[in-house]
């Protein structure tokens, strides 16, 4: 657990799933990454779905919710998803938290490995996972979300946000900035349209939520870009910017997808930045 300002910040392991390693890596040839990232048989890559709880001044935030538990068994079998080693309810509870506590859940975009657990299913109906939170989402992004495009349309998945529109539990932002006193949310656009990442800082401390600008710690390197971003032009030049200011400012980097790192920080190279030291948060 870390402390900044008045929040306790943790991790909060909601299970493992896995997506192509081709995919996670763009144009960066199969013999470097898979050095880094083994993939298995069926060239997949092993992928935490790591959320962040957020709690101070009243308040029990969660940042992203993972994967939820309403998957069939053939996406189950597709994505590879597990949550036999932890899932959602039980990292909360272990931090002593129900899911009626939570007040609030900053969505980084609506991808189904980031907002899959917003919604469950009790009766045959899809309700909040978390009933008395307020849910946040770019405005942009949601709008995006209802007409996705081609590319990114089987990233999305109704069922694991619609039915918050008509229960409005729903709070839409507008760009960046404030969201609670400490928390600003940054703006990017590389890898979808309006994916927000929470910044949490009390001037001596800072950690940002790297969500998919920087999901594993080989991402660091600039040319590893998703083949799902629909921008990766932006997405280079959205991590030199905020590569640039961590290094600078010291800041701790969050990794929402590392199988095995929770958090970095990170300094210049020759040829862009590396992982200055790892972070084990607990």
């Amino acid at each position: 657990m870390m402390r900044i300002g008045d929040y306790d910040i943790a991790p909060i392991e909601t299970g493992r799933f896995a997506l192509d390693g081709g995919a996670m890596f763009g144009i960066v040839p199969w013999v470097f990454w898979s050095k880094t990232n083994p993939p298995d048989e069926r060239q997949r890559i092993d992928l935490a779905a790591r959320c962040l709880l957020i709690r101070g001044k009243g308040r029990a935030i969660l940042v992203d919710d993972g994967n939820g538990t309403k998957f069939t068994d053939k996406l189950k079998d597709i994505y590879k998803l597990d949550t036999t080693g932890s899932n959602l309810n039980d990292s909360l509870a272990r931090r002593g938290i129900r899911p009626e506590d939570i007040t609030d859940v900053i969505l980084t975009h609506l991808h189904f490995d980031h907002a899959g657990g917003s919604t469950v299913r009790q009766n045959g109906a899809l309700v909040p996972a978390f009933p008395k939170a307020k849910y946040y989402v770019q405005r942009l992004h949601w709008e995006l979300a209802q007409k996705p495009g081609e590319k990114d349309r089987g990233s999305f998945m109704k069922d694991d946000f619609l039915p918050r529109a008509d229960l409005g539990v729903l709070e839409f932002i507008d760009d960046e900035g404030e969201l609670f006193p400490n928390i600003n949310l940054v703006v990017c656009n590389g890898h979808t349209s309006a994916q927000q990442l929470p910044l949490i800082s009390d001037g001596k401390t800072t950690m940002l939520f790297c969500c998919d600008l920087i999901p594993t710690v080989s991402h660091v390197s600039l040319p590893y870009v998703m083949a799902y971003d629909v921008r990766p032009l932006v997405t280079i030049e959205e991590k030199k910017k905020i590569l640039g200011r961590a290094s600078e400012e010291r800041w701790v980097l969050f990794l929402e997808h590392d199988p095995n790192v929770e958090a970095i920080t990170v300094k210049p190279s020759e040829k862009g930045f590396v992982v200055n030291e790892k972070i084990v948060l607990g």
